[in-house]
């Protein structure tokens, strides 16, 4: 244990995701190391995060306005929704220029472990957008681990309802991993070949 600011400082950093206890104290030790603007400016962009980014009010995806870029866009295809998991997976499908219709972005995934369920998600939002009828296919392209496809799975249900097709990326993503760590290529097939998630549909792409 260290004393004061120093051993805050860890603490903070240990409640990051991804950072243990010893990351937590390199990193603490490299920002003291550091020099004082470089800290500085670090501290002013944390700040700068907080104060103005926020949450697109349609799709959830993380935006400087009220709306993010691809909301925005009018050559966006409409008739296509692409369900996500966090905003990260938005950027991961869009490096691979397969996809130009919408996003949804859930908020994370249904894990009863951790206490989230649908309720905790834009699951409500989603359907809500549904509801004109402009939309014509859903992709639901959450992660392809143990909660990503119970989440799948749960929407898939629910979807049946709306008259849209649904549809989930094709196998050759690794199972148990993250879209955010799919190479481009794989990424791309996946959506390119992407299948029906109701067994008496095939889905057209």
């Amino acid at each position: 244990m260290y004393e004061g600011p120093v051993q805050d400082l860890i603490d903070e950093l240990s409640r990051l995701p991804g950072v243990g206890p010893r990351s937590a104290q390199r990193i603490a030790f490299h920002l003291l190391d550091a020099p004082e603007e470089d800290v500085l400016r670090l501290a002013d962009t944390l700040r700068e995060v907080k104060q103005h980014a926020r949450f697109c009010e349609v799709c959830f995806n993380v935006s400087q306005e009220d709306r993010c870029r691809v909301c925005r866009d009018p050559r966006r295809d409409r008739a296509i929704l692409c369900v996500v998991e966090e905003s990260k997976d938005v950027i991961a499908i869009e490096r691979t220029n397969e996809f130009r219709g919408l996003y949804h972005v859930l908020g994370g995934s249904i894990s009863p472990i951790d206490g989230r369920g649908p309720g905790d998600l834009h699951t409500r939002e989603l359907f809500t957008r549904l509801a004109d009828g402009e939309v014509q296919e859903v992709i639901l392209a959450t992660d392809p681990d143990t909660q990503g496809e119970a989440t799948a799975a749960y929407l898939s249900r629910m979807l049946r309802d709306f008259g849209v097709r649904v549809t989930r990326p094709a196998s050759g993503l690794p199972v148990g991993g993250d879209l955010e760590y799919a190479d481009q290529v794989t990424l791309g097939r996946a959506f390119s070949g992407r299948r029906s998630m109701f067994a008496d549909e095939v889905a057209q792409v």
